[in-house]
């Protein structure tokens, strides 16, 4: 979902409706822990034990610029067990969310099985000369200030641009309809548009319909690359309106569409599996290299429709290549290679039919149309 650039109002409302969001996501995550573990007791089955990472510490003070990801990743094998050992204790605010300061200690259950307990650390604020702490009092734990999930500055292009365009939106989007006086699009010339409009001064980014996004499985068109022409600021609107270019990349054409400012979402969702199996393929990179490798934004062509949400965790495979045998009596037979696992993904992002994820580790490089399945 796309929102254009806003007073100072408006954000400090939709920070407000993410925070509880997030609130509600981390309560949802909690919930399926416990049915998972109500599930398999009612079947005679022991729960889940995930699998400590051999190297991992007993107590860990969690630092700025800590992610959940790393976290889970000195305590655990496969980070996304993390909600499996995360013991919520009801007594402190936001009990979902870790913050720098915080004490994780590692404990054992009667049965055996691992789980982390937080200790709040004391208040920290920065402050010239690095951090400084506060006099006892009661603790504010804004959200924004809560250990995100990924590393921001590894999306921070994608969330202020837009790169895909869905299918779907394009109907709705304003677009270019000519130039003032027949001048090109470039810095400070205005352009005239149409189409539904913001308020003046709104902010949109200008972009070209790029490569077509199909789904492999099905033939589906889902959408387009989303190439990156410029920006531009509402100075009248009207039909048509006028938008000033404020920045160009390439020239800006008839026909350009108007894309809002992305909401910058706060990523303090928890990484986890999905409950059902989830098999898709990677449909784009958005960086434009031939190997995805660590930190490579990918679409996939799988949404909201067959369960996807943000913080899912997804095993990336090699597809097998499929290669004739020429040894014995099997001369000429087709056989098909194993898929070999290739990394890890997690999903930031979502729409009905496909998603966005983060490749968080790659044990070696995968390419468009290779697998993604539940680890």
């Amino acid at each position: 979902m796309f929102f254009a650039r806003k007073p100072f109002v408006r954000s400090t409302t939709l920070l407000a409706a993410s925070a509880l969001g997030v609130i509600l996501l981390s309560s949802g995550v909690a919930q399926e822990r416990g049915s998972r573990l109500e599930l398999a007791a009612a079947v005679g089955q022991q729960p889940p034990s995930p699998v400590l990472n051999p190297r991992h510490p007993d107590n860990y003070v969690v630092q700025r610029g800590d992610t959940l990801w790393s976290i889970a990743s000195m305590f655990l094998r496969d980070p996304w067990y993390w909600p499996e050992i995360w013991q919520i204790n009801p007594q402190v605010e936001n009990p979902h969310l870790i913050y720098p300061g915080d004490t994780l200690s590692l404990a054992y259950l009667d049965d055996g099985r691992p789980v982390i307990n937080v200790e709040r650390g004391p208040q920290v604020a920065q402050s010239g000369g690095g951090f400084e702490r506060l006099s006892p009092s009661v603790r504010s734990e804004p959200l924004e200030d809560a250990i995100a999930s990924i590393p921001y500055e590894t999306i921070a292009s994608f969330l202020s641009r837009p790169r895909v365009i869905e299918k779907n939106q394009i109907d709705d989007l304003p677009y270019i309809v000519a130039h003032r006086e027949g001048l090109i699009g470039s810095p400070g010339r205005d352009v005239y548009v149409r189409g539904p409009l913001e308020p003046v001064g709104s902010v949109y980014n200008v972009v070209e319909l790029g490569q077509e996004l199909v789904d492999p499985d099905t033939n589906d068109l889902l959408g387009y690359q989303g190439i990156y022409v410029g920006q531009g600021r509402l100075d009248r609107t009207g039909d048509p309106g006028t938008l000033h270019m404020l920045e160009a990349e390439r020239e800006a054409v008839v026909g350009n569409l108007l894309m809002d400012e992305e909401d910058v979402t706060r990523l303090n969702f928890v990484p986890h599996a999905p409950d059902q199996q989830i098999e898709g393929r990677i449909m784009s990179v958005l960086s434009g290299v031939s190997l995805i490798g660590q930190y490579n934004v990918v679409v996939i062509n799988r949404g909201t429709e067959h369960g996807i949400e943000p913080g899912h965790v997804l095993q990336a495979y090699q597809q097998g290549r499929t290669i004739r045998d020429t040894q014995r009596g099997a001369i000429g037979q087709k056989v098909r290679l194993p898929d070999e696992p290739a990394g890890t993904m997690m999903v930031f992002r979502t729409s009905e039919r496909l998603s966005y994820a983060l490749v968080m580790e790659a044990t070696s490089p995968m390419s468009l149309y290779d697998i993604v399945r539940t680890p």
